[in-house]
C-alpha cells in the first residue's frame, strides 16, 4: 500500500463514482481528503464515510465560494493535492446543442478545474511534499464519440490544461498529470449508455469488461506519492486497452 500519510488535499465531485472511490482509495492510504461536492455528502445515504475523509458542500464553479473553501483548508494545515475530477455532459447532436449547453459543459469541466488549481496553487508549491494535480480526463480526449462533442472538446481542454500547468509550474515543486478512465460504472456513463451502445462499447476494447474504480484510485495514489516526484505533464489511460484496440 503506498503511504500518504501527512498528505492533505481536494477531491472534487466525490459524492459518487470515481470521485469517491479515489477519496476512499487516497484516505486507505491515510492521507485526510476533503471531497467537494454539490451535495456536501455522499449521494448513497447508505455510504459509508471513511475515517480521514470530509464532505464539503460548494459549487466549483462559484469562484468566491471555492476560495473561501481552500483558504480555510489550507489555512488549517496545507494543501498536498488537488484531484479535479468533477465534471458533466450533455447528451445531444452537435446540431442541436444550443451555445449556453456547450459553454455550461466547459465552464464545469474546463474553467472550474483551472480556478480552483489557481486557488491551491500558492499551498501546493509550499507543500513539504511535492504539490500535486491530478485532473480526470476522458477516453473522449483522444477519440470521437458520437453526441457528447461539448464534453470530448472539455476533456481534449483538460488534456491540454494538463501539460500546459506542468510546464509552467515545474520549477514551483508542482507537478500536473491526468488519468483518462476507460468505461466505469457511473451515473454520467449510464446517461450515455442504452443496452445496444453497451454492447458496442464492451466489443470496442481488449479486455471487454469495465472497469473497477479502486484502479483509478490506485493510480491517483501512485500520482501522489514519493514515487512520482519524476513524473509530470502525462495523461494515463486506465481503460482496458480502448485506446490501444485497432481493428
Amino acid at each position: 500500500m503506498i503511504n500518504l500519510q501527512g498528505y492533505r488535499g481536494i477531491v472534487t465531485g466525490a459524492s459518487s463514482g470515481i470521485g469517491l472511490a479515489i477519496s476512499k482509495f487516497l484516505s486507505e492510504c491515510g492521507a485526510t481528503v476533503f471531497c467537494i461536492s454539490r451535495t456536501g455528502k455522499p449521494k448513497n445515504d447508505e455510504e459509508a464515510i471513511p475515517q480521514g475523509v470530509a464532505h464539503l458542500k460548494g459549487d466549483i464553479c462559484d469562484n468566491e465560494e471555492m476560495r473561501q473553501i481552500i483558504t480555510k483548508i489550507g489555512d488549517d494545515g496545507g494543501i498536498d493535492f488537488l484531484v479535479n475530477n468533477a465534471g458533466i455532459t450533455i447528451k445531444r447532436r452537435a446540431e442541436l446543442l444550443q451555445p449556453e449547453e456547450f459553454a455550461k459543459v466547459q465552464a464545469v469541466n474546463v474553467c472550474a478545474p483551472f480556478n480552483l488549481s489557481l486557488l491551491c496553487f500558492p499551498y501546493l508549491s509550499a507543500s513539504k511534499h511535492t504539490g500535486r494535480i491530478i485532473n480526470i480526463s476522458s477516453m473522449a480526449a483522444h477519440l470521437g464519440f458520437s453526441e457528447v462533442v461539448p464534453y470530448s472538446a472539455s476533456k481534449s481542454g483538460i488534456v491540454g490544461l494538463t501539460k500546459g500547468l506542468a510546464v509552467e509550474w515545474a520549477k514551483n515543486n508542482v507537478t500536473v498529470n491526468s488519468i483518462a478512465p476507460g468505461w466505469f460504472p457511473t451515473e454520467m456513463t449510464k446517461q450515455v449508455m442504452d443496452d445496444e451502445r453497451k454492447q458496442r462499447i464492451l466489443s470496442r476494447m481488449p479486455m471487454h469488461a469495465f472497469g473497477n474504480a479502486s484502479d483509478l484510485g490506485a493510480m491517483a495514489a501512485f500520482l501522489l506519492s514519493e514515487h512520482a516526484t519524476y513524473i509530470t505533464g502525462v495523461d494515463y489511460a486506465v481503460d482496458g486497452g480502448a485506446l490501444a484496440y485497432g481493428f
